[in-house]
């Protein structure tokens, strides 16, 4: 165990370090504004939106990234010099300070080539392996896209309609979170700041007042949003010494949104479309890497049958931070990074007999690259257990037992098995 007086310098350095990284919202820093969009839809949707450098640098970002990147140096330097540099505490918060670092480094190129450069060091890149001779990212969402393709084309599994507005889907969900989350106060809000459906914050899920849902949509919003990323912020919040836990840098990004995405699914919340839509951002991204534009994008989302205003948000969020003609910010390869990368440790953690060390996913903001780390400190008392642990995470079983026998299924050949019952079907 870690001396006490070394634990309340953690949290005193851990604090100092929430703090710092407290000014800093990459979304709210990149995101264009609503003239962008009104300029656009005056223009028919036929030019490209004139967004560079100079619409980038005349938005206050409320610090000065110079002082701010000094302040997380000097930060770093008192955490090793006070906690020493082969603490692994001082591993993790460094990592932290690094990482944020090269955050405000990307906000200070926004609109230029660097701000691409940097959000692949942060995010990664849709080209990249996970293992070596294996399929990249983009080859992988290539692979998913066709059956579900198929599933939509069927139209065998329709969409729920969207009839709850704002003012109603704030009730329902806040009715749903009360009773999944118990001890966990979530505040659901409308909000008219947002660019997305949703979105979570430390303690609230914000609904986007212009927006109808299903009833399935708050189903997903409930375990992705709630269970997953206020959850993880309140159990870092949590924390007696570690408290930073409840800050996600961007590669606790990559592991959160997996985690989100995984959960939708184990839990049959989850839909073909909703997946098709993740498929989507990941080729999206790709294909601006290989010389799209703003309006090549925005007229695919239209092509396959979005509506305008949902093709220029989509869209948008491929281009945010960087220009019309530009490369992308990557972010959006996150969703399905995530969940490949949570999925393989989980089974991983299965055929090891380490089941028990799942729940550490949930501590708060971690990256999976750090997993190994979190559970040496948990070992040593820095870490306690997670305050709020999802239901499917409460009991391993039914997760172990799928993820057990799904192994087994997916060492059969699926070519051979689609010779064999294809036949059934005709």
């Amino acid at each position: 165990m870690i001396d006490k007086a070394l634990l309340l310098k953690t949290r005193e350095l851990s604090d100092r370090l929430i703090a710092l990284q407290t000014p800093i919202r990459i979304l709210d820093a990149i995101n264009w504004d609503k003239s962008i969009k009104e300029e656009f839809f005056r223009q028919k949707c036929q030019k490209n939106p004139l967004v560079d450098k100079a619409y980038y640098q005349q938005r206050d970002l409320g610090f000065v990234p110079s002082e701010l990147r000094q302040a997380f140096s000097d930060l770093n330097r008192n955490i090793i010099s006070q906690l020493g540099q082969l603490n692994p505490i001082t591993q993790y918060m460094s990592k932290m300070c690094a990482e944020y670092k090269t955050v405000l480094t990307m906000l200070e190129y926004r609109g230029t080539a660097e701000f691409h450069d940097l959000s692949v060091e942060l995010f990664g890149h849709p080209k990249d392996l996970f293992h070596a001779g294996e399929p990249s990212l983009s080859e992988l969402a290539n692979m998913l896209e066709l059956p579900l393709k198929n599933l939509l084309a069927a139209d065998i599994l329709p969409d729920d309609p969207k009839n709850i507005d704002a003012d109603a889907a704030v009730k329902i969900l806040a009715e749903q979170v009360s009773v999944s989350m118990p001890g966990i106060d979530v505040e659901v809000i409308i909000s008219d700041g947002i660019v997305s459906d949703a979105a979570a914050g430390a303690n609230n899920i914000k609904l986007n007042q212009d927006v109808k849902f299903s009833q399935r949509e708050l189903d997903i919003l409930e375990v992705h949003e709630g269970w997953i990323h206020v959850g993880t912020t309140q159990n870092g919040l949590a924390q007696p010494y570690l408290t930073c836990l409840s800050k996600g840098t961007p590669s606790s990004t990559v592991t959160q949104e997996g985690l989100a995405v995984l959960t939708e699914i184990i839990t049959l919340k989850s839909t073909p479309r909703r997946l098709a839509k993740l498929v989507n951002r990941i080729q999206a991204v790709t294909k601006v890497i290989d010389g799209a534009e703003f309006v090549d994008i925005y007229r695919d989302y239209v092509a396959q049958g979005l509506s305008k205003d949902e093709s220029y948000t989509l869209a948008q969020r491929v281009f945010r931070g960087s220009t019309a003609t530009g490369l992308p910010f990557t972010k959006d390869i996150a969703y399905i990074k995530g969940f490949v990368l949570v999925y393989n440790l989980i089974r991983v953690a299965i055929q090891l007999g380490r089941i028990d060390q799942l729940p550490l996913l949930l501590v708060g903001k971690i990256s999976i690259d750090d997993f190994r780390l979190i559970s040496q400190l948990h070992d040593l008392g820095v870490i306690e257990d997670p305050k709020f642990v999802p239901p499917h995470f409460k009991d391993l079983r039914g997760l172990a037992t799928w993820l057990s026998f799904g192994r087994f299924i997916g060492n059969l050949s699926f070519e051979q098995l689609e010779n064999d019952y294809k036949p059934l079907f005709l």
